[in-house]
């Protein structure tokens, strides 16, 4: 009996699985498609503060190495200055979704985690003792905590009769890449419906192409005769498409778990929450869950946290992707080419000229200023850890070199060696350091920077980081608070030893 078995070989199931075998956990991913290879949704990179997280896990250089740097990030049609994000990574990273898990994928396997292809879930029974995963064919599989990662049409949320709310579809789309024999318009298009593009890939030969239908589409796979319809109605040609690579249909149906935890059984990425791909933001989206349900699932399973930690995951996830799904649902709508959509984004566009509102936006879809509700203190509490350079006993180090094992990390910033949590030694790494030549910018804009004085808030003391990069605790000096934080995050706290 595996300790977690998660559901899905996307990318939110495989940073799953790579947080759990950090910790040590006992983890095997099942997925339905007979090789990783066929893909069943197709996103095209990721923004900032994805990119930061594989790089807290020290594999942010195998996607920089095969993909490409894009800065620039618009709302509505108004660009918005990527560059002054505050964060090593300012940049959209354009990669398909086949490479982004081709690359989890490697790293998984590394670690060890087993990925069994061709295995189809089709429900599952929980009892006191833990989970029975039911397979197709009549096999089933022990596990204690079951992760399902597998998708906007989860067989894993519906088994669990997890209520998914939200928005019905009013528009769907066509994505495709196929080759054509008739001379294609590059560029973007929009009218009534929607909006349209072609482009031509880099082979010469091969076109991608995103086209919206006249009437919303059906559940079904779509085949070369809906995309020929579509362009024809918007083209009046479909340009001679054949030999398509993939042909794949999204609509602009927003919904949300309503719980993202039942019992033994969670839920991560698009079975947590589906949506338009309008800004690039589910695998980013997707990660976050990873990465903030990883650990805690990992204490939980090794018994140094209490099963009330794992409602801790719904509770910072699910208010901080509404936040998103909402922005997303007034991108897409803004995509329309009525007389009606293009007056609300003049309007936009009028606003986005201030810098306030341009930083603002920059920073949510950036995903750079998500902060967890951890209540009343410094700015940085809940708010990621920026990768500041440091002077350690050990030399230079970067905040995010201090996250690679995925372990919580105690920054004491003052005096070295005047904090002693002794009884947390076992979980928790604690680093004397220096700041070097932090820069001044406000905490409130995308984001926070540490320095030595931000805005009139003084430079903390020492910060305590959880394994997802975001700060659990700020000290000024005093260790006020410290035993509460930890034992919060990370277990009471132990004398003999123990972990």
């Amino acid at each position: 009996m595996n300790d977690v078995t998660v559901v899905g070989a996307g990318p939110t199931g495989l940073m799953v699985a790579g947080e759990l075998a950090l910790a040590g956990v006992d983890v095997a991913v099942l997925e339905r498609r007979p090789t990783p290879d066929l893909l069943g949704t197709r996103a095209r990179g990721f923004h900032a503060r994805t990119i930061e997280i594989f790089d807290q896990r020290g594999i942010a250089d195998r996607f920089l190495a095969e993909g490409r740097a894009i800065r620039g990030m618009s709302f509505a049609g108004t660009a918005l200055e990527v560059d002054l994000l505050p964060s090593r990574h300012p940049y959209t990273l354009g990669l398909s979704q086949s490479e982004i898990e081709r690359i989890l994928r490697g790293w998984v396997e590394e670690l060890g985690v087993p990925i069994h292809c061709g295995l189809e879930v089709t429900g599952f029974g929980e009892d006191d003792a833990g989970i029975e995963v039911h397979l197709a064919g009549g096999d089933r599989r022990r596990t204690a905590y079951l992760v399902g990662a597998d998708g906007g049409r989860s067989v894993i949320r519906r088994a669990a009769d997890i209520e998914f709310v939200g928005t019905d579809a009013s528009r769907s789309h066509l994505i495709a890449e196929v080759e054509v024999t008739e001379e294609v318009p590059t560029g973007i298009r929009q009218d009534d419906v929607g909006i349209h593009g072609i482009n031509v890939m880099e082979d010469g030969q091969t076109v991608g192409i995103v086209v919206t239908e006249q009437q919303v589409g059906s559940a079904a796979d779509p085949t070369l005769t809906d995309l020929s319809a579509a362009l024809t109605a918007v083209y009046g040609t479909d340009f001679g498409i054949h030999a398509p690579s993939w042909i794949s249909r999204f609509t602009d149906a927003t919904r949300q778990a309503a719980a993202y935890r039942r019992g033994r059984v969670l839920l991560a990425g698009d079975a947590a929450h589906t949506h338009p791909p309008t800004g690039g933001q589910g695998i980013g989206l997707g990660v976050q869950d990873a990465v903030n349900l990883g650990w805690k699932l990992a204490q939980v399973v090794q018994g140094v946290s209490p099963e009330a930690l794992l409602d801790t995951y719904h509770a910072e996830r699910h208010p901080a992707t509404a936040r998103v799904l909402t922005n997303v649902m007034a991108q897409a709508l803004l995509q329309r080419g009525d007389a009606r959509t293009l007056a609300i984004r003049d309007t936009f566009a009028e606003i986005l000229g201030f810098e306030g509102p341009r930083a603002h936006l920059a920073g949510l879809l950036s995903g750079l200023d998500v902060a967890y509700d951890l209540g009343a203190g410094h700015p940085l509490l809940g708010r990621r850890m920026p990768d500041l350079d440091l002077t350690t006993a050990h030399g230079r180090r970067r905040v995010f070199e201090l996250l690679h094992e995925a372990r919580p990390v105690l920054l004491n910033l003052g005096e070295p060696g005047s904090i002693d949590i002794s009884p947390w030694a076992a979980r928790v790494r604690v680093v004397d350091a220096e700041v070097v030549d932090a820069e001044v910018v406000d905490v409130g804009q995308a984001g926070a920077w540490v320095l030595p004085v931000v805005g009139s808030v003084p430079a903390p003391a020492a910060v305590l980081i959880r394994p997802d990069g975001h700060v659990a605790w700020v000290g000024d000096g005093t260790p006020a608070g410290l035993s509460d934080a930890l034992t919060t995050w990370f277990g009471p706290p132990v004398t003999n030893g123990a972990a």
